[in-house]
This record gives C-alpha cells, structure tokens and sequence, in this order.
C-alpha cells in the first residue's frame, strides 16, 4: 500500500511550523548529524525474494536496491557520517556499500559503514532495533554529534533530514518521530502515534484495530515511518535503560517508554519539501516494502513514462556521485571517522 499524500495541504491552526533547509542552502548552522541505518531485516513476508537476499538489498527499477533510497536522502541532506547495521545475509549489502557508497573517497570524515551483527568489541548479536544501536553506541564517542538519526532501510520516499531536524530543533524535542497522514481506515496496518495539538506524541499504537484519528483531521490517523531523531545523551540513556529491562526494539519498547518521561514530537513528512519533484510524481510518495503485493506495486510506481515516483531526479539523485558539490566551506565541519 502506498500512503503518500499531498504535501500542499493547509497548515491547521495551533500546528507547528516546520523552518526549511533545501540541499542548496547554506547550513553551517545545522546540526551535526550521525545517522544508523537499520539495515538487518530478514522480510520473512517478503519470501520468495528474500530467501537469497536480505530486505534492504531487494533490487528495484534503475538497477539500484532498497536501502540506496534511504542513504541518498541522507547524503542529499548533507547526513555523510553513515553506521549502517546488517543481520540477515550481510555480505552482500557490505559488498553493494563498498562498491556504491564509498563516499570516503570524496571527502575525508565522510563515510558509510557497514556494522555486522556480532562485530562489536562484546560480540553480541543484535536482538532488535534498539539493541543493534545500543551496540554501536562506543562508536559515536569519537563523533560527538549534536543528534542521531535512526533510520529504516525498508522504505521508499524522498526526504530532505535536515528540514525534520530544524523542526526537531525548533521544538525542542529530546526525540523526533517521523510521521505520515493515511486515511483512518489504513492506519490498522501501521503503527500509529497519537499527539496533541501541538505534535506531542501522547500514546504509540502498533497495528490498532480502530485508530485514533489526528487531532486536527478525524478522516485521518498519523502513522511512524520508522525515522527517528534522538539527542545523543537521551538516546544513551534510553537505550541504557531499555536493555537492562530486556527490551529491544524502538516502536515497541523504546519510544513508548520515553514519552513517559521526555519530549517526544511528531515531524509530520507532508510539510518536507525536496527539489526536482515532478508535477506528475505521488506528493510525498511513502511505501513501505514489507509484502510481495507492496514490493511488486513499488516496481510499478517506478516505471513507466509517468511514475508515480521518478528514479531520475538530478536535483535529488539516488546516485551520489551526482550530486553536486557544494562549497566546502558550506558544508559541515565532519570531525575525522574512528577507526573501527
């Protein structure tokens, strides 16, 4: 199912603005961000094609593979210090990271990593979503971001990070969840996040059964796309915590916990504008690949003469040696990569 909706919708009294940062600005100012890429996922929905192939590396129309929609949504938005963890069959997601993403090449600083399940100094596996970043957290030390971001490799969509982090900035928000208006109806089929007017997230729901609709839109329910954004100390803490208790997972386990106790917000993804869009493209395409029907659908929103969704976007390209480069006085002052 493709929950994309239109991004030229009327902002609702009371609702927070979100203050853009487009790829061509200049954002000396914007945080220094450290993303993880959940990359692990076995997609046992997905068999037969994922009986050779981890989810995130399923190929799609143009050659390119799942989790390349991700990663260049986050080296278009200037996201270049990139852990990406692996579980299920990693080799070949750590062979396409070291022939597609060695952006190292470009830039010293930059890079995509790719972190297998059980290299860590412990050797521990990762037991869920939450505890695979907990694992990798020593690796941040050197770093020293201003926020994490943790991010699904299982999606398609455009979106330019840095406008959810000046949102997460503006509000100022101890988490940041991204989130995506669908029809009431759909909203069983996700998980949904109730908020208050002024996009605090109040409750997550996995998989309702009867939703609760938005506080400013009864025909609609706000679902997680499984993109989140953490200030670092709040993010260690929580994790800290989360896995003495033997929890494991961010969607169920992790955030649900945080609201108690923290600033959890809503980034609602249909005020994201990215550049190059066509007029005949979905608005705010979004589609989770996670069933065959879904996979196959996402084949079809990708081809023909008028996509639904276009592959081709010089403004916002798939392929990072297409982007083109800024000044580098514009760009981020990267401390240099730790040796892993």
């Amino acid at each position: 199912m493709t929950a994309g909706l239109s991004c030229a919708r009327p902002a609702q009294a009371g609702a927070p603005q979100e203050v853009r940062l487009g790829i061509a600005g200049d954002d000396r100012a914007a945080p220094r961000i450290v993303a993880f890429v959940l990359a692990g996922g076995e997609g046992t929905r997905l068999r037969p094609f994922t009986r050779e192939l981890p989810k995130p590396a399923l190929p799609m129309a143009g050659g390119w593979r799942i989790i390349d929609f991700v990663l260049s949504n986050l080296y278009n938005s200037r996201i270049r210090q990139i852990f990406v963890l692996l579980q299920y069959k990693p080799d070949i997601l750590v062979n396409h990271l070291k022939r597609q993403w060695n952006i190292s090449i470009l830039h010293a600083g930059d890079f995509v990593e790719p972190v297998v399940s059980g290299s860590s100094t412990a050797g521990r596996v990762f037991k869920g979503t939450a505890h695979a970043v907990y694992e990798c957290l020593e690796r941040l030390d050197a770093l020293d971001p201003q926020l994490v971001a943790v991010f699904a490799a299982d999606h398609l969509y455009r979106m330019d990070v840095r406008q959810m982090a000046a949102f997460h900035m503006a509000m100022r928000a101890d988490a940041t969840v991204a989130t995506l208006p669908v029809a009431l109806e759909s909203g069983s089929e996700f998980g949904v996040v109730c908020t208050d007017r002024n996009a605090r997230i109040l409750e997550f729901q996995e998989k309702p059964a009867r939703p609760v609709p938005m506080p400013h839109d009864p025909r609609r329910a706000l679902i997680s796309m499984g993109n989140y954004l953490f200030k670092p100390e709040i993010l260690y803490a929580a994790l800290q915590a989360a896995v003495a208790r033997g929890e494991y997972d961010f969607g169920r386990h992790v955030l649900p916990q945080m609201i108690k106790s923290h600033r959890v917000c809503a980034y609602d993804f249909t005020h994201n504008a990215v550049p190059g869009v066509l007029t005949q493209e979905q608005p705010c395409y979004w589609r989770d690949v996670g069933t065959v029907e879904a996979y196959l659908a996402a084949q079809r929103d990708l081809s023909g003469p008028s996509p639904r969704f276009s592959i081709d976007n010089p403004a916002w390209p798939i392929d990072w040696h297409r982007t083109q480069q800024e000044p580098a006085d514009s760009r981020p002052k990267h401390l240099a990569r730790p040796v892993a």
